[in-house]
């Protein structure tokens, strides 16, 4: 990618590849609390920009698309999904994925527990840094909205992470 954004054609699409996939399917993972269908969902989002890529890259920055559209699958795949997120919550959580931390795996289990409008806004403003604007532009709410949840999200992560040591206090020595 140049200071100018994307560059046209399949080798300006690698680049912008290259560069933003990981953080995408970070992203989505957040929203999701599912890896595979992160991953799938980020995969279809970028099938969909190279099929528009031209223009895309004509009219500016693609990645707020390619993530609107990542975040939309994913929201369609939860929907999909209600039987076997029902047999889930029976049969109880996953598993922690390897190489997670706890506190990581804590954090995507808080986010789970989060409306899917919630977990949208915390992740777009939180994780990624995104301005309430820009937030509420992506999600096609009004600033206000995204406020709202963003406050409801925050009580019930307060809440759900209350638990968790920091981990400036588990390595703190302990002086008698």
């Amino acid at each position: 990618m140049n200071e100018d954004g994307p560059e046209p054609g399949a080798e300006g699409f690698d680049v912008f590849y290259a560069a933003t996939a990981r953080r995408l399917v970070a992203t989505v993972y957040a929203m999701t609390g599912d890896l595979g269908e992160a991953e799938d969902a980020v995969q279809e989002a970028y099938i969909r920009a190279w099929q528009r890529w031209g223009r895309l890259v004509r009219e500016g920055d693609p990645l707020p698309w390619v993530r609107t559209v990542a975040v939309r699958q994913a929201v369609s795949s939860w929907r999909r999904g209600r039987n076997r997120l029902s047999a889930h919550r029976r049969h109880g959580p996953r598993d922690a994925l390897p190489g997670l931390t706890p506190d990581r795996v804590a954090l995507v289990d808080a986010l789970r527990r989060l409306n899917p409008q919630q977990r949208q806004v915390v992740v777009l403003h939180h994780l990624l840094d995104l301005p309430v604007e820009q937030v509420a532009h992506e999600t096609g709410a009004s600033s206000g909205a995204v406020r709202t949840r963003l406050s409801r999200a925050r009580k019930i992560l307060g809440a759900e992470l209350s638990d968790i040591t920091p981990p400036s206090a588990k390595e703190a020595p302990h002086h008698a």
